[in-house]
């Protein structure tokens, strides 16, 4: 699929077949994906958690409504001691990097034929608690991944698109 493509018809998928499993090498694609993914200084401070087992999916399920089925999520976060802290020290690079890591996973997935669903309806504290998560590391967000179940479809405003006047400004 060219880039655009998959741009264009990726959508947040809100009903999972939990009967079907990502395929390991899809998985392994998706995770490459963010490997590969841009980090301030290379310093690469981001860990992607894997969760698929049934104990471990129930988890998720007890910090967020948002999981809809899907047979693997993704937790993105980041080591807030390893972190590079821009000019000013107001921001640090945290959350941008571990957001660029999901984001390339997200379009992967799409790329590989999955659906998938960001997801950053929970309490990043109870995230941490209840995946054991060490107290460094902050959670940014869960990338539900899978297929859709039969039928699933974008939101009827998912091609709804504000144009680049109202957007993007030139200086």
């Amino acid at each position: 699929m060219h880039f655009m493509e998959v741009v264009a018809n990726r959508f947040s998928c809100k009903k999972y077949d939990g009967s079907r499993p990502v395929e390991p090498e899809k998985l392994r694609a998706v995770l490459e994906a963010g490997r590969l993914a841009p980090t301030a200084k290379n310093l690469q401070e981001q860990h992607v958690y894997v969760v698929q087992s049934p104990e471990e999916l129930a988890k998720i399920d007890s910090v967020t409504p948002c999981r809809y089925g899907a047979p693997t999520c993704l937790v993105v976060t980041y080591d807030k001691n390893h972190v590079f802290t821009y000019p000013g020290g107001q921001r640090d690079s945290g959350v941008e990097d571990a957001a660029i890591v999901a984001t390339h996973m997200l379009l992967a997935s799409a790329n590989a034929g999955l659906d998938s669903c960001w997801v950053n309806f929970f309490d990043p504290e109870k995230v941490k608690e209840a995946l054991a998560l060490s107290e460094s590391e902050e959670v940014v967000m869960i990338l539900d991944l899978g297929y859709g179940a039969a039928g699933t479809k974008p939101l009827a405003n998912h091609a709804s698109r504000k144009p680049l006047s109202e957007t993007v400004s030139y200086r």
